[in-house]
C-alpha cells in the first residue's frame, strides 16, 4: 500500500530515540541469531518464543525440548521473533520513521511500557479470536500498530515522505496514509480467513496504542 520514508518531526522533549533505536538493535540481533540456523530451528525457535494461543490457552502442551520461556512471557517474546527478513524490515522501517516521536510524547520509561503493552494486546486480541490455534504468532506488527496509531493522534498533519503503491515518492499529511493503513487492516480483520497474517494482532495494537497513549502521554502534549 505504502511504505514509509521520512517525516519532518523533530523531537521536543528528549535528546535522542534511545529506546526505538535499542528495540530495532534487539530485534535484529534476534533476527541473526535466529533466522540462519534453518527451517527446522526457525519453527522449533517459533514455537518456544511465539505465542502459541492452544498452548496459552492450556488446550495443547509444548513438548519440553520447545519450552523456552515460560508460556506467559510469550505476550511479548512473540514480537521479537521474525520469519524473514522482509517481515523484520518492515516492522523495523515503521518503527524507525513513526517510533521515535511516539517516544518524545511518552519518555523512555512510558514508550517501553507502551511498547511491550501493545504487543501484548496484539497478541491477546489474536487468541481470543482463535484459541485453538496452534500456529505460533511472531513478529513486531502488534506493537507497530500502537506505534502507528499513537502517531496519527499525535501528529496527523505532519507531512511524509512515503512510496505510494512501493514506487511512487509522495510527501502527505500523516493522517492520509496512516488512516488508510488502519482502514485496510480493519477490512483485511473482517474480509479474510485463514491467512498467514494476523489482522487480529494488528487492530489489538491499534486499540491498545490509542488508548494507552491518553494515560501515558506527557502533559500538554
Amino acid at each position: 500500500m505504502f511504505i514509509p520514508l521520512h517525516d519532518a518531526n523533530s523531537l521536543r522533549h528528549i535528546r535522542a530515540q534511545y529506546v526505538t533505536i535499542a528495540i530495532i538493535a534487539i530485534n535484529v540481533a534476534v533476527f541473526l541469531l535466529t533466522g540462519f540456523n534453518g527451517q527446522q530451528a526457525l519453527i522449533a525457535d517459533a514455537l518456544g518464543y511465539g505465542y502459541v494461543p492452544s498452548v496459552v490457552h492450556d488446550i495443547n502442551e509444548l513438548t519440553p525440548d520447545l519450552v523456552r520461556v515460560p508460556e506467559e512471557l510469550t505476550y511479548v517474546t512473540y514480537a521479537f521473533m521474525h520469519g524473514d527478513l522482509m517481515h523484520l524490515g518492515g516492522n523495523m522501517l515503521f518503527l524507525w520513521v513513526f517510533g521515535d516521536n511516539v517516544e518524545d510524547a511518552l519518555g523512555h520509561i512510558k514508550y517501553v511500557i507502551f511498547y511491550l503493552a501493545c504487543a501484548a494486546a496484539g497478541a491477546w486480541l489474536h487468541g481470543f479470536m482463535d484459541p485453538a490455534s496452534e500456529t505460533p504468532l511472531i513478529g513486531a506488527s502488534g506493537a507497530v500498530a500502537g506505534i502507528v496509531a499513537a502517531y496519527l493522534l499525535l501528529h496527523p498533519r505532519v507531512k511524509v515522505w512515503v512510496l505510494a503503491l512501493g514506487r511512487i515518492p509522495l510527501r502527505i499529511p500523516a493522517f492520509i496514509p496512516l488512516l488508510l493503513w488502519i482502514g485496510l487492516q480493519v477490512f483485511m480483520f473482517l474480509a479474510s480467513g485463514e491467512d498467514e497474517v494476523s489482522w487480529a494482532a494488528h487492530l489489538g495494537g491499534i486499540a491498545a496504542g490509542a488508548l494507552l497513549l491518553l494515560v501515558l502521554r506527557r502533559p500538554g502534549v
